[in-house]
């Protein structure tokens, strides 16, 4: 799938999930260590777009890279180019499919990462994964997240990313910032999340896995 059969920008907005902020003091690095190296008894989202395990899904991984900033964490995300065969066009964390050479979900997500984004992994400090996330395309994506040291350089590969930018934690970390929207496709209705920042249109599985780790950094 090249693109939704749909606009999800012109899509009416269903509902606000409206939860309560994360706390801020919840947004801290040795906060976030400890959250992931005990973690609380909590559910992943059920009512977004993830799709049942399938037998023969293919392994995939991604980095949730928070920057630490001066004026708090940010996370750094990508726009897709608009060619590609899977999620053209669309906001994403970088990474990809699992390759045999990869020793882990996390080795691919970072090798993912310095291929897509220039990132180098000497920068990146992970800190713990989230629940595999299944999506309609057919992979299994396991959330690696990892806290970014700057100064770092990055390097797109314009084959693959349009854009590199960065979205505050404490917006996106906000149920008040978390749309509910659907489409109602030959298949039956998709229900998503959004998030919107200025011109960016975060939906879909990046939202989906946001979702998890706002009732993670909650719970």
């Amino acid at each position: 799938m090249a693109k939704p059969a749909f606009d999800p920008t012109q899509l009416p907005i269903d509902a606000i999930a409206g939860e309560a902020a994360v706390m801020l003091e919840r947004l801290a690095p040795e906060w976030l260590r400890e959250r992931f190296a005990n973690p609380p008894d909590w559910a992943p989202e059920t009512a977004d777009e993830s799709h049942a395990p399938r037998p023969n899904a293919t392994p995939a991984a991604v980095l949730v890279p928070l920057v630490l900033r001066p004026e708090g964490l940010t996370l750094l995300l990508t726009q897709r180019t608009a060619h590609l065969n899977d999620h053209a066009g669309q906001i994403a964390f970088p990474g990809g499919r699992a390759e045999e050479y990869d020793s882990s979900p996390i080795d691919t997500a970072l090798r993912e990462t310095e291929e897509e984004i220039g990132l180098q992994r000497r920068h990146i400090d992970v800190i713990g994964t989230l629940p595999l996330y299944h999506t309609g395309t057919g992979y299994a994506v396991t959330p690696v997240v990892g806290l970014v040291h700057p100064p770092f350089e990055l390097k797109a590969d314009t084959f693959e990313v349009a854009e590199i930018f960065e979205v505050p934690m404490s917006f996106l970390m906000d149920g008040l910032n978390h749309k509910r929207m659907s489409a109602q496709l030959p298949s039956g209705r998709r229900s998503f999340y959004a998030m919107p920042y200025e011109n960016y249109f975060i939906w879909g599985a990046t939202a989906g896995m946001l979702r998890n780790l706002f009732h993670f950094l909650r719970a």
